[in-house]
């Protein structure tokens, strides 16, 4: 079978000009087969309503889908429950923008600087997002996060625990609940809630038509959040053929079968990192901590980086191509060659 037969053609990585490793295979689909592969338009109206709660950040500091967040901010969500463990400056915006009425989380901030200014006026003084009131924080651990997330994708009501135990963490927190053991010797637990997302949000470096996403770097909690969503969203670096993602099978973390919609965003989770493509925007990191220390700062920075830019291709060419080439994998890294043959 050659390559155009298979719906593929060669494709030249180097050639048009993009950065980090890229497959030699680019898919071109017809109407038939797009039924999943949509626009981040689109997937955020259809598939985020006003209300819903929604994870992000699920992989920690790397691969956050912050143009996924900039969607929701174009598009003024509102009244959204926000759940995940480290979300750098991502939930800081949808807060700032008055998208959040509430936050499950293990921490909010800028990772590199500390602070998150519109997370502190909201917890401190005035939450856009609910005028009048407080933002509400529920706090939780890293690995609380991972329990109840892990029992929404069991389907169990809860996942008994010792970690939270002595702190102050489960206080007046709906999400812990003390039980006692019923087996020997019936000592005293922590039972975490399980949490069920309505929709759960991810960045990948690859995925096909149909949603199976190859993923490899930081996991965080992605695997957990994405079993135990209602309907999930990824976002990939670039849509390859079912052939590049059925050739090394054991990396296709995110099935097809539980997505809903798969959107190809090149440079959406800048300025956090992609193992493969891109590195950490330290530099972009400062300049939000010093442009959003008031909500006037921040209104200017949403203004150029989210509603004067129509989609991540205009954000990217914001950035500039030299600012992209020097984010670029400067020292390749392969894994060695895996043979599934018998």
């Amino acid at each position: 079978m050659n390559a155009d037969s298979r719906g593929i053609r060669n494709h030249n990585s180097e050639s048009d000009g993009r950065l980090g490793g890229r497959s030699e295979l680019t898919p071109i689909y017809t109407a038939a087969s797009m039924a999943k592969l949509t626009t981040m338009r689109e997937a955020i109206a259809d598939l985020v309503p006003d209300g819903s709660s929604v994870a992000m950040g699920l992989q920690l500091e790397q691969m956050i889908p912050f143009a996924a967040g900039h969607e929701i901010v174009r598009q003024k969500k509102r009244e959204l429950r926000l759940i995940g463990p480290i979300s750098d400056i991502l939930f800081d915006q949808l807060i700032g923008a008055g998208c959040v009425k509430d936050v499950v989380a293990a921490w909010v901030g800028n990772v590199m600087m500390g602070s998150a200014y519109n997370f502190r006026r909201a917890t401190e003084e005035e939450n856009p997002g609910t005028p009048g009131e407080k933002l509400r924080v529920f706090n939780m651990t890293n690995f609380s996060i991972s329990l109840a997330l892990q029992a929404g994708a069991m389907g169990v009501p809860f996942l008994p625990t010792r970690t939270a135990m002595g702190s102050d963490v489960p206080k007046g927190n709906h999400f812990f609940y003390q039980i006692i053991s019923p087996f020997q010797p019936q000592e005293t637990l922590l039972a975490v809630r399980a949490i069920r997302p309505d929709v759960t949000i991810v960045h990948v470096q690859r995925a096909d038509q149909n949603g199976n996403a190859h993923c490899w770097g930081n996991f965080g909690v992605m695997p957990e959040g994405v079993r135990a969503a209602k309907k999930v969203i990824v976002c990939a670096e670039e849509i390859v053929s079912q052939e590049v993602i059925a050739s090394d099978p054991n990396r296709t973390v995110v099935p097809g079968f539980l997505v809903s919609a798969v959107v190809e965003c090149r440079y959406g989770a800048h300025p956090s990192p992609v193992q493969g493509y891109y590195k950490r925007d330290d530099a972009f990191f400062q300049q939000y901590h010093a442009e959003t220390k008031t909500a006037a700062g921040f209104a200017e920075w949403a203004q150029r980086w989210v509603f004067e830019v129509a989609d991540r291709a205009a954000y990217a060419e914001q950035l500039g191509r030299d600012r992209l080439a020097d984010l670029g994998v400067k020292q390749h890294s392969y894994a060695a060659q895996t043979d599934y043959g018998y």
